[in-house]
C-alpha cells in the first residue's frame, strides 16, 4: 500500500487528536483521556516543546500516527528516544504503516545519535507484542513500570518530611 509519512504540522492537532481518541478507546483507556487541542498544540509545537508526532497518510487519508519524545541515560551517557505512541487505524494495518512509523522514528533516534529506542506495549495486545518481536526488540521483563497520576504526584510533591536530620 502507498503511504506517507512526515512531521505533523500545526494544522494537522485535530485529527492526531483524533487518532488518540481511537487509540485510547481501542486501549480501554478513555476514561484516562485528558488530551485537548490546546495541550497538544502546546506540547508538539509552543516554544518549549516536549514531543514531536509523525503522521501516516494512506492515499492522502489519516491513516496512523507516532508520537515521540528524547529521554537521557546516565548509562549509556547520552539522549534515548521513547516511543509514547504507535497507532494504525484498523483497515491500515498488516500494509507496512506501522512499520514504516517505527522506522520513521529509529531514524530519528539514529540521527541524534540516540542511544535507546525504548516503549512499552500493553501486555494483551498479542498482535503488537508479536510486531515488536518479530523486528528483534527485546522485552524487558525484569523491569516494573511505575507511575504517578496528575493527583498523585501533586499531594507527594507538597508532603513534608523525609529530610536529613
Amino acid at each position: 500500500m502507498d503511504f506517507q509519512i512526515r512531521p505533523l504540522v500545526r494544522r494537522e492537532v485535530p485529527v492526531l487528536l483524533e487518532l488518540i481518541r481511537e487509540l485510547a478507546r481501542f486501549e480501554r483507556l478513555e476514561d484516562e483521556l485528558q488530551a485537548t487541542f490546546r495541550s497538544l498544540n502546546k506540547s508538539l509545537f509552543g516554544p518549549n516543546r516536549v514531543a514531536r508526532a509523525l503522521l501516516g497518510r494512506c492515499g492522502g487519508e489519516p491513516a496512523g500516527y507516532a508520537i515521540y519524545f528524547f529521554t537521557f541515560s546516565s548509562f549509556v551517557g547520552r539522549r534515548g528516544i521513547w516511543l509514547e505512541d504507535l497507532y494504525v487505524r484498523p483497515e491500515f494495518r498488516g500494509k507496512g504503516l506501522g512499520r514504516g512509523l517505527l522506522r520513521a522514528v529509529a531514524q530519528v533516534a539514529a540521527d541524534h545519535s540516540c542511544g535507546r529506542f525504548e516503549w512499552t506495549a500493553l501486555d494483551w495486545n498479542r498482535r503488537a507484542l508479536e510486531f515488536y518481536h518479530g523486528l528483534g526488540a527485546a522485552v524487558m521483563d525484569e523491569w516494573v513500570l511505575f507511575r504517578m497520576n496528575s493527583d498523585g504526584l501533586r499531594r507527594f510533591a507538597s508532603t513534608k518530611g523525609d529530610g536529613c536530620d
